[in-house]
């Protein structure tokens, strides 16, 4: 299984980047590779909102879609993303915020995902890789064009 962590500190608040991330409706607009994302339900689950989302994601010609429970928890704020079907084996990622000095915040991004055939790990898995490595650099560009130019 192929993992992936980082952290990274932002010039925006843990409440502002928790935001961009819990609005998946617009990762086509900046997310690399997302082509596309629908959302085939939303529910309350206690406190928590539970999203049911269909990605598309591609580079070229390749092509694939995928579905996943998203689970949004403002008041930590954390989101969680856990596979249901697609080209993968298992899939699981989490976003935690966390205030730092002078009104920053540190996001830490972690994933782990496996595919389900060795041929898309070969096709797929250097893109995805890379992919994964950009987004939490396009979600602190995404703020900076949402929140506009702040320095920490």
């Amino acid at each position: 299984m192929t993992t992936f962590t980082t952290r990274r500190r932002v010039p925006f608040t843990p409440q502002q980047m928790y935001a961009l991330v819990a609005d998946v409706d617009k990762y086509p607009q900046f997310l690399p590779m997302c082509e596309q994302l629908t959302v085939r339900s939303r529910a309350m689950d206690g406190a928590h909102e539970k999203l049911v989302c269909d990605m598309r994601v591609g580079y070229g010609a390749i092509n694939e879609r995928f579905t996943c429970e998203v689970r949004l928890q403002p008041e930590i704020p954390f989101v969680r993303a856990a596979y249901i079907d697609g080209p993968f084996k298992q899939l699981e990622n989490r976003w935690t915020f966390v205030e730092a000095p002078n009104g920053a915040c540190d996001i830490d991004f972690y994933i782990a995902y496996e595919f389900k055939s060795l041929m898309l790990q070969m096709l797929m898995g250097g893109l995805f890789d890379s992919a994964f490595r950009r987004f939490t650099e396009a979600f602190e560009q995404r703020a900076h064009a949402v929140y506009g130019s702040r320095t920490a």
